[in-house]
């Protein structure tokens, strides 16, 4: 078998309303995917998403003719395209798709087939007031969630906490709350200075004794020593990784004991085969892999299918904040939007390869 084409398709969904502008500087009234096909010469098709693309048709001819199987030699090639351009792990993605249909069976039991479901967090996004947000986590509850994530903005750190607080008082001990500080990575064109050490140890500590399940990204990745040092100091969990550029990057933090939970994104990060194989390496320590899922529905089932191969957890993302972000807008492309059970689980669609079904 041979690769024949790689296909880029974009769709957009207009939004109304548009991203808070919380989440973006610049709301837009337009969500943009970019949908990868790679189609082979035996008729069977593999389908990624979850970034741009951007740039990408420079590079197809190193995988046109290519043995759309031989994922290993493909992922050094993105690795050195990454290194001079932009990251098209989707098209891996799309690889590992192909192989399951080759193989009939869905692209998790590729990876391991530890699980064929896991629990979901609502991840939410839009920076609420504390009543507002203590409001949500309710009915967040109700509809089944058994965890939430909050963000802190680093420019209103107090404001963040009293949200956590206010959640805490609402919930009490039925959910879990993990708090992200995205000090990770930057929007283009976020030039502001880094949170200050100390501030971050003063919030650990706070939330410490809020019971936060984990304090995400109070520290870039590239920092391994001092994510170790407030561990250590803090006895907070702590989470980070989900949009590391190199895997050595997150065995940095591994080797110095510095997360509790590992988070690369398999369509934003590292890839897929990185992020397997990672996670072995991560559950072998005795720490967390539950990837960062937050690009479209398709991206999800991504990080689901690697997550429950490997016996990924706790929880696994879910992005979830009505009304601004919902699964019909998430999972536009998709002829059904992802939705957890009642149980609060998703599950592995038994479908062979990701189980995409395109609109």
């Amino acid at each position: 078998m041979k690769i024949t084409a790689i296909r880029l398709e974009r769709r957009v969904l207009d939004l109304d309303p548009p991203f808070p502008a919380a989440w973006d500087p610049d709301p837009r009234r337009r969500f943009e995917v970019t949908l990868v096909f790679v189609e082979t010469d035996e008729g069977l098709t593999g389908v990624g998403s979850g970034d741009t693309m951007d740039g990408f048709e420079a590079y197809e001819h190193l995988f046109v003719d290519r043995d759309p199987l031989d994922l290993e030699r493909h992922v050094r090639a993105l690795e050195t395209i990454a290194f001079h351009a932009a990251r098209y792990w989707p098209l891996e993605a799309a690889l590992w798709d192909l192989a399951g249909k080759a193989e009939g069976v869905p692209t998790a039991r590729l990876c391991g087939g530890a699980q064929e479901r896991l629990p979901v967090y609502a991840s939410t996004g839009a920076l609420l007031s504390p009543g507002d947000r203590a409001e949500t986590a309710l009915a967040l509850r109700e509809e089944g969630f058994r965890a939430l994530k909050l963000r802190i903005d680093g420019t209103r750190v107090e404001d963040g906490l009293a949200c956590v607080r206010a959640v805490r008082e609402a919930v009490g001990d039925t959910m879990e709350i993990a708090v992200d500080l995205n000090e990770g990575w930057r929007m283009p064109g976020d030039t502001r200075p880094p949170l200050e050490g100390e501030v971050v140890r003063q919030l650990a500590g706070k939330l410490r004794e809020l019971e936060v399940l984990w304090l995400e990204e109070p520290l870039p990745t590239t920092d391994p020593r001092g994510l170790a040092e407030l561990r250590a100091d803090s006895r907070v969990p702590l989470a980070g990784g989900e949009m590391t550029r190199t895997v050595a990057e997150l065995d940095a933090c591994l080797e110095a004991d510095a997360l509790d939970i590992y988070q690369p994104d398999a369509v934003l990060a590292v890839g897929l085969l990185r992020a397997k194989e990672l996670a072995l390496r991560v559950l072998a320590q005795g720490r967390r892999f539950t990837p960062h899922t937050w690009t479209n529905g398709i991206g999800l089932l991504v990080n689901l299918h690697v997550a429950a191969g490997v016996g990924g957890g706790p929880f696994l993302e879910f992005p979830y904040d009505p009304p601004t972000w919902t699964p019909e807008r998430r999972d536009f492309m998709l002829a059904e939007p992802l939705r957890p059970d009642a149980d609060g689980y998703l599950s592995v669609p038994d479908r062979p390869g990701l189980g995409v079904v395109l609109a």
